[in-house]
């Protein structure tokens, strides 16, 4: 499985004590991040002396830098699993469509997207997370996609 890592500034240090929290789960899955918070994230756990064997890190640009569309572009290839994305509600992102498009994406393929702690504690430990047959169901934009113009 592969799971998407993205926090806005406020949240990265959240999100880095998540990850160091669940580090054993997730060693079992591929996580792919924005570039800011896959930083932190390893800083975080080198700090631990938690060994870099423990998890599998791909950093993509950070997020205002074209980090999130990257993210978006991976989830409509097929390449992000789950997306947790903690985001500030307090305070305005100047790469604020970025993030609309992003969780735009998760919607459109039906990605399971946690925006805080509680969600992403609840998508890793519900059964679903580990099933190999479980299937997302894509809604079908055929009729869109194909409409006359």
């Amino acid at each position: 499985m592969i799971i998407g890592l993205v926090a806005h500034d406020n949240r990265k240090e959240d999100l880095a004590e998540w990850v160091k929290f669940n580090k054993f789960i997730l060693s079992k899955h591929h996580l792919v991040c924005t570039g800011t918070t896959g930083n932190l994230i390893e800083k975080t756990l080198a700090e631990e002396s938690i060994e870099d064997k423990y998890l599998n890190i791909t950093k993509l640009k950070s997020g205002p830098l074209g980090g999130d569309q990257e993210m978006g572009a991976r989830i409509t290839a097929d390449e992000i699993d789950i997306l947790i994305f903690f985001w500030d509600p307090m305070s305005s992102q100047p790469h604020d469509p970025d993030v609309k498009a992003l969780l735009r994406m998760t919607v459109i393929y039906n990605i399971p997207t946690a925006c805080n702690r509680a969600t992403a504690d609840y998508i890793i430990s519900s059964s679903l997370f580990e099933d190999k047959n479980y299937t997302r169901i894509i809604k079908d934009y055929s009729q869109y996609i194909n409409r006359e113009l």
